[in-house]
């Protein structure tokens, strides 16, 4: 039955399956342990930077409506829903100002666009306190979820510009198998649970070009079809034999350039997730561009008043994008400004950053940030395969003609990481503008996360932020 001529010659999910079975966190690099610990600062960071974002109270509201066992903390809010539902919130909060890690990463340090973190830290807080499980036993099991989604994501060829989004497809694999290493799963609930991931997996950028609340959508909706995925396996529920390999499996189906040896390259002793902790707050696709402002910012001493023009060069992909289009004349949320590269060259010349206090509307339409976008020109004249680079020209007013080019943006934990200072300026900055917590119960916050590895229950993060 499992037989096939399109079927690949590699058990793949089998290959997954016993893997995710036997692995363990005592044999774990502690570079990869350290990495983990600092994407679960960063992510509870953001997570509670979002709780009140535009359209998260409507969502609650809904999945509040539905009620359910108070199995898992809905963070920043004092309420519990069902496990899935909480992750699905929490997912939501966590991407709503798109200042979450980023970039699934390669065994060559290469990247592939992927929003990792974002599902499976809500995946496994929820899941880790419905089970009642230990600090080491959580980032044991989160460790190994964005490692696969890592891997899924650099295997399947994934590029935004296919019009999918894969944070609603390799997430949910990579959620899936978090809640199995949490509750034991045998390999054969690990391939159960693999299969309804695959049954469950969607997603589109369109959501960007439209601006909408719905972009929130595969991250989140991909917390909560992980920990279902895995439910129905520990119920007994049967699914596909090779979720990944079959004829119809996840790399016929979701993957535009499949390479599925990638996913098994040194799986067990190299473990992958996101590879950039983000220093603003806006798609990554724009912050080339504004690092390259940036810099001439900082080394020119530049203000608004002394700027005549801004060219910003990117790849043709790159200004037919969604973060290419002219900003809106009237944006209506933080969306219109997270995915404008124009919008986010001049909040950084304006501000020296982008920030979630800078995407409000007033802020948006306030004189000052609409009189120098209209200084701002994208011009696509760069290479196809630059779509991480960019090059910026300032015109000064005075006749100066300044150019900086950018190839490795800031945040990259290969070629430009933020240092541990930075990422918690982040995090205290995130949870400050969140208002849900003081600085004292974030810095317990902190203090839990970093001796995460010897924390008997994970439940007392939960309580710290419910």
């Amino acid at each position: 039955m499992h037989d096939s001529a399109e079927t690949t010659a590699i058990d793949y999910a089998g290959a997954v399956a016993a893997h995710l079975q036997r692995a363990s966190i005592e044999t774990m690099p502690e570079r990869t342990i350290a990495r983990a610990k600092e994407r679960l600062i960063d992510s509870v960071g953001n997570l509670l930077a979002g709780v009140n974002a535009t359209g998260n109270a409507a969502a609650r509201s809904v999945f509040l409506g539905y009620g359910g066992a108070p199995e898992s903390t809905v963070v920043g809010t004092g309420a519990s829903l069902p496990a899935p539902h909480a992750a699905m919130l929490n997912a939501m909060a966590m991407r709503s100002w798109d200042f979450e890690a980023v970039g699934a990463e390669a065994a060559d340090a290469s990247m592939v666009a992927a929003h990792i973190s974002g599902t499976t830290v809500p995946v496994a807080l929820a899941a880790a306190e419905r089970a009642k499980s230990s600090g080491p036993a959580f980032l044991e099991a989160l460790i190994l979820g964005d490692d696969l989604a890592s891997r899924l994501a650099v295997a399947s060829g994934f590029h935004t510009a296919s019009g999918g989004d894969n944070t609603g497809t390799v997430n949910v694999m990579g959620g899936a198998a978090i809640v199995g290493k949490l509750e034991g799963f045998t390999e054969t609930q690990y391939r159960h649970a693999l299969g309804h991931a695959l049954n469950q997996m969607a997603g589109t950028v369109q959501n960007l070009f439209d601006k909408a609340d719905s972009f929130k959508l595969p991250q989140a909706m991909g917390a909560r079809n992980a920990i279902v995925a895995a439910d129905l396996a520990r119920a007994g529920f049967t699914g596909l034999h090779d979720a990944l390999g079959s004829a119809f499996g996840f790399f016929k189906l979701f993957s535009p350039a499949p390479a599925p040896e990638k996913l098994v390259a040194s799986l067990g002793e190299d473990y992958y997730g996101d590879m950039i902790i983000k220093p603003w707050s806006s798609c990554r696709a724009a912050h080339p561009s504004l690092n390259a402002v940036l810099r001439l910012r900082e080394e020119h001493g530049l203000r608004p008043a002394d700027i005549e023009s801004v060219e910003i060069h990117v790849t043709p992909t790159t200004k037919r994008g969604f973060t290419g289009q002219d900003f809106s004349a009237a944006p209506g949320s933080e969306v219109d400004g997270m995915f404008s590269i124009p919008f986010n060259v001049a909040v950084g010349l304006i501000e020296g950053t982008v920030r979630p206090e800078h995407l409000s509307v007033e802020y948006m339409t306030s004189p000052a940030v609409r009189e120098l976008l209209d200084r701002v020109t994208l011009v696509d004249s760069l290479p196809p395969a630059e779509y991480q680079t960019a090059e910026a020209v300032v015109v000064t007013r005075s006749g100066a003609r300044l150019h900086h080019r950018v190839d490795g943006v800031l945040g990259d934990i290969h070629r430009s990481p933020l240092g541990r200072d930075e990422v918690l300026e982040k995090y205290f900055l995130n949870v400050a503008f969140g208002g849900r917590r003081t600085r004292a119960e974030a810095e317990r916050i902190l203090q839990f996360i970093d001796a995460i590895e010897q924390q008997e229950s994970i439940a007392d993060l939960a309580e710290m932020l419910s």
